[in-house]
């Protein structure tokens, strides 16, 4: 087995997750859950056959997403595993439990905007997620002016009362 690291190639504002699924259905089923819980939503979803054709399955609203996506999944190349981009404006938060509802997803590994590698191990028979890097260390440990920060930041974007 080897071990390989595969970073993630997009804009700095554009949000990502990076799943695990079971059968070629997914594709459709993850875009129609995307535009039924955000109506409007750009995104581009590729999905890693794993049998078969072996093919990069991809759908999607947004052409540049739908590459990202595409490009993405060729260089992971691990079986089953699924990238949907989104967007500048459209955010992991608010359609990450209905792409945890799909019936076909297994796991998610990451929903992040931050820089990211993708830890695959490599064998005889083909590759697999092991994990993700996702963004950098702490540099320290919040105080009370961190928190307060937080907390009117999340009251500013609107994610709390």
């Amino acid at each position: 087995m080897e071990l390989e690291t595969v970073r993630i190639e997009k804009p700095d504002e554009v949000n990502f997750v990076l799943g695990q699924s079971h059968f070629i259905k997914t594709v459709e089923d993850l875009h129609e859950a995307l535009v039924q819980t955000v109506p409007g939503c750009k995104f581009g979803v590729a999905f890693c056959e794993s049998s078969g054709a072996r093919l990069v399955r991809w759908t999607g609203t947004d052409p540049a997403m739908i590459d990202l996506a595409k490009r993405n999944a060729l260089a992971l190349g691990a079986g089953h595993c699924f990238l949907i981009f989104l967007a500048p404006g459209s955010y992991p938060i608010n359609i990450l439990n209905t792409v945890k509802m799909v019936p076909e997803v297994c796991r998610i590994f990451c929903a992040t905007a931050n820089a990211a590698e993708v830890i695959v191990a490599v064998t005889e028979q083909g590759r697999a997620i092991l994990g993700i890097v996702d963004g950098q260390p702490p540099l320290g440990v919040e105080d009370d002016a961190g928190q307060r920060w937080r907390h009117g930041f999340l009251r500013q974007i609107g994610y709390k009362l």
